[in-house]
């Protein structure tokens, strides 16, 4: 068994999930793919080229996928565990370049925020959203983190085991803002490295509505209850 597994959420990824796992082959991670029933067949991509995947009925969210992901890695006695999209905005390149800092800290969030840190094909709405709201996650929660919102991470696993990840209860991009701040409130170091993001070139956004409402009202009653000293 490799020391990191590479967990990997989809739906709908017929197009892109393919490049992704044939980068992966050339690290040395596993990978597991979660997928909630893709209607395209993206399951049985992955399973074509003797990944593992896991089928799951619906559209259960990003949250629930990754703690599913987490328990298998930790159950299965890996020291690292790394979150990365299906959809070709985390590169490979930069994975290798994060993994070359494993063991400097706990968690290693791949940043576009940071110094050196790019994104393309962003519209200036979407580059303002992700902006604003990394800005008011610090603002009221003040975790000191430049990209709290970015899913290209890497956690060692002794450190899931100390966040009590089956407790997390966001499901959208909601869902990173809360690992961060789980990791930190369990003592947990954090490194920010920097990456490109890119843009999707296939299939659609997942965020929506209710996503982006998710974030605003967990990170304002997050931000009360620090406020009153809970």
């Amino acid at each position: 068994m490799r020391a990191s597994l590479v967990v990997i959420p989809t739906y709908n990824e017929a197009e892109s999930i393919p490049k992704i796992l044939d980068g992966l082959k050339n690290l040395d991670v596993d990978v597991l793919v979660i997928d909630d029933g893709s209607p395209d067949g993206t399951a049985g991509i992955v399973r074509a080229r003797n990944v593992e995947v896991i089928e799951r009925e619906g559209k259960q969210g990003l949250g629930s996928a990754y703690r599913t992901g987490f328990a298998i890695g930790i159950e299965r006695g890996y020291s690292y565990i790394i979150e990365m999209d299906a959809d070709g905005s985390h590169q490979i390149k930069d994975l290798e370049t994060m993994m070359e800092w494993i063991g400097s800290s706990d968690l290693l969030i791949g940043s576009r925020w940071v110094a050196d840190g790019a994104i393309e094909n962003w519209s200036k709405f979407r580059e303002y959203l992700s902006k604003s709201a990394n800005r008011y996650a610090n603002l009221l929660l003040s975790l000191g983190i430049k990209d709290t919102t970015s899913g290209f991470r890497i956690y060692s696993t002794e450190l899931l085991k100390k966040m009590e990840i089956s407790t997390i209860r966001s499901e959208g991009y909601c869902f990173q803002i809360e690992m961060t701040r789980r990791a930190i409130a369990r003592g947990g170091s954090i490194a920010e490295v920097p990456i490109t993001f890119i843009e999707r070139e296939h299939g659609k956004s997942k965020m929506s509505f209710a996503i982006a409402s998710e974030a605003v009202i967990r990170i304002t009653a997050w931000g009360a209850l620090r406020l009153i000293g809970r």
